[in-house]
């Protein structure tokens, strides 16, 4: 989406003021940061119309043109030696997942999904060897990577997009479980876990 001008809402501002009485204006309803950060609906955002769309193309670069089609590519071998730097010995301590991702990925080539949402866990398009891969991984930097409702259900659509293109997908897992608590509970972790689950199944 684009910021300050891309909009997106079921019910705008003033059907929302007449029928419950809030106020509230249509960026901070439905805008680009609205819906990066907060509601999950949209999956990156650019200063500019140009921006997004440049950002488009970069996805659909590491799409095939349909599910049923590959396009393979001679895999190189690389040494990665950073890895053993970026993950701390002491499990207590929190890393950026993105810079192990980015260390194993081709260079400049992972692409982030989502990035302002549920960011307990990261989502991604990569290239391993020139070939298109899906990445989705936990993100001890956030809520040591516990799993929430909301990372739960950005994992799992991912995963099924990526299945739906038959894109190989590759799991950078450190994660402690689902993250407790009453309201966690309450809206359906147990359903919303059960999603992910499937989704990998």
């Amino acid at each position: 989406m684009a910021e300050q001008t891309g909009r997106m809402f079921i019910t705008g501002p003033k059907v929302i003021e007449k029928v419950t009485g809030e106020q509230v204006d249509a960026e901070s309803l439905g805008g680009a940061g609205i819906h990066n950060a907060v509601s999950g609906n949209a999956h990156f955002s650019g200063h500019t119309e140009k921006e997004v769309l440049t950002g488009v193309r970069k996805l659909l670069s590491y799409l095939p043109l349909n599910g049923r089609t590959t396009e393979p590519k001679p895999a190189k071998e690389a040494s990665r030696p950073l890895l053993n730097h970026l993950v701390p010995a002491d499990t207590t301590k929190p890393y950026d997942v993105r810079k192990v991702i980015r260390e194993l990925a081709d260079p400049q080539s992972f692409f982030e999904i989502q990035p302002f949402f549920a960011k307990n866990i990261v989502i991604g398009f990569a290239r391993l060897g020139e070939k298109a891969i899906g990445i989705v991984a936990s993100q001890p930097k956030h809520l040591a990577g516990s799993l929430t409702i909301d990372a739960a259900d950005k994992a799992a659509r991912f995963i099924r997009f990526c299945d739906a293109f038959d894109i190989p997908l590759l799991t950078v897992e450190d994660v402690p479980g689902f993250l407790p608590g009453i309201q966690q509970e309450h809206n359906g972790i147990i359903r919303h876990g059960a999603k992910l689950l499937f989704a990998y199944a």
